[in-house]
Parts: structure tokens; sequence; C-alpha cells
């Protein structure tokens, strides 16, 4: 029986090296076994959990929700904490209360210079975010749509206006306008882009037409309920709000360019990470069609 074994193993053996002809000096690949798994590569670590407080300018609600929920599914390790959105002026009160925060976005350059003034954010963050247009809206449906009011409609009384008061940016701007066509007038006689929107009155003509709003969305709100015949709000407001139709888009040459800066928080304990989701609202392709589907358009450099 050994001898049969011998000259079986022999025969097998001489009949795979007629059956090969590759170099007898090279190795044979060892079989894997059945239980063997091939290593998959380690992936690359998502970093440390950050948590990201975020002030944004009411304005922003609906796209700012959009693009974070897009950037934690593209980095899992960043959440964000509840967002607070409030009129650009109140958010500046809540920094100076004490109320923390890792970065700011106000709808407007003078809420963002009394930021940097007062410290609430690091100066070398700032960075302009956005652009927006100042609009005339009426209720949609109603007997106005598809007629062009103008300022100086506005200003003969022609018409019941809402408008936000003075912590709220796109208030600030419908003032601005309305000083072109004596409907405000501003304390020291300025006008348009030289006008601040603040501290001045309406004219005994508007005055008793005019409803005020702590919020451009309450702003939008009494002109799609009829409150009021029109609305001077944003773009953006048209898209996020809804129930309006705009009438007129107000001459971008009547009032300070709207925009929309953001910074790092001075006492944010997040710096690098709050710097990183800044960087990537400006410049990821999914982000900006977020921006645009809700109104914004990207501030170029």
């Amino acid at each position: 029986m050994m001898a049969v074994a011998g000259l079986l193993t022999l025969g097998l053996g001489l009949f795979g090296c007629a059956g090969n002809d590759a170099s007898t000096d090279q190795a044979a690949e060892p079989e894997a076994t059945p239980n063997e798994t091939t290593a998959e590569p380690e992936a690359e670590p998502a970093g440390d959990p950050v948590e990201l407080q975020v002030f944004a300018a009411n304005s922003l609600t609906k796209a700012m929700a959009e693009a974070q929920e897009l950037y934690s599914q593209q980095n899992p390790n960043v959440k964000f904490a509840d967002t607070q959105y409030e009129a650009s002026g109140t958010l500046n009160e809540m920094l100076g209360a004490g109320q923390y925060a890792d970065i700011l976005i106000t709808a407007s350059k003078g809420t963002m210079d009394t930021a940097v003034e007062e410290g609430y954010v690091k100066e070398d963050t700032r960075q302009t975010m956005f652009n927006n247009d100042l609009v005339i809206v009426t209720k949609d449906g109603g007997e106005l749509v598809g007629q062009d009011i103008t300022l100086e409609d506005i200003a003969a009384g022609k018409y019941t206006l809402a408008v936000g008061d003075e912590n709220v940016p796109a208030g600030n701007y419908a003032c601005q306008s309305l000083t072109t066509v004596g409907g405000y007038i501003e304390p020291d006689g300025a006008t348009g882009k030289d006008a601040t929107g603040k501290g001045g009155e309406f004219s005994e003509t508007l005055k008793p037409k005019v409803t005020l709003g702590g919020k451009v969305g309450d702003v939008c709100k009494y002109a799609e309920t009829g409150e009021v015949d029109i609305a001077m709000v944003y773009t953006s407001d048209v898209y996020r709000m809804g129930g309006v139709a705009i009438c007129s888009v107000v001459p971008n040459d009547t009032h300070k360019a709207i925009t929309y800066p953001g910074a790092v928080c001075a006492d944010s304990n997040n710096a690098e990470a709050a710097q990183a989701f800044l960087e990537w609202c400006m410049t990821d392709e999914d982000c900006a069609q977020i921006w645009e589907k809700w109104g914004f358009e990207l501030a170029q450099d």
C-alpha cells in the first residue's frame, strides 16, 4: 500500500510539472482558507465631535436649516445646537448679555460693524456671505397683485404699509429708501445710502399708515393676512414665508447695499470648526443651490 501511495505521489508531481511552463523557482501563491477574510483599510477618522451654536438673521431660517443638515451629512462629527434666529440687532443684544455662540450672521453691514466694535466677533474672520434685494409685496391673489407700486406712491399715503422696526435691518433699508421721497425724515436730513434708517420719523402723511414689525417675517405676515396693503421685505422672505407676491423691486440706489456678513464669535470654543463651516457655506456647490433656492445670492469677492 505504501508503494502504491508513493507512485501516486510521484505521478501527480510529474503531471503537475508537465502542465506548468513557469519557472520552478517561483513560489506558489498560498490559497486562502474558507475562514480567512481580507483586511479592510481603516476609515479616516471623522474628527472629534463638535456642536456649533449659530446666531443668524431671521431671513436665513429655512436656508440655514437645510445648509446645516447637508453639512452634518458631509461631516458626521459636526452637529448644530438650536440655532437662534432673530432680528440682527437682537442677536447683538443677546451676545452683549453674555449668551454663547460660535458663529454670528447678520442681515446688514451696520449690525456686524457693531458686533466688531463691541468685541462680539473676531474681526479677521469677518466676510460678506450673501446679497439680497428689497421688494414691495402684497397679499398673494389680492387686488394689488400686478401693480407696479413705487416709493412715491407709498410716500403719498396711497397704501397701508408694514416695515421692520429699528432692530430689523430690512426696516432700516426701507426707511433709507423712503428718505429719498420724503416718506421718512432722518434727524440730520440724510437721504438714501447716506441715511441710517434709524432715529428718524415717518412723514405726517405716512405715519398713520405704517405698522412696525419686530421681525421681518412678521412684516411679511402683515401683508399676507391683508392687515396692511403692502410690506417692504427681502426677496428671500417671499421664498421663505410664501403667501405674498412681489409688486416691485425697490431701486438699489435708494438704500445701502443689502449684505449678510458672517464671523466667528470671539468667545467660541470651536473657532476652527466654525471657520470651516463659514468657508464651506461659500464654496460648496450643493450648498450654493440651497442659497439660490431660498432667494440668496452668494457675495462675490
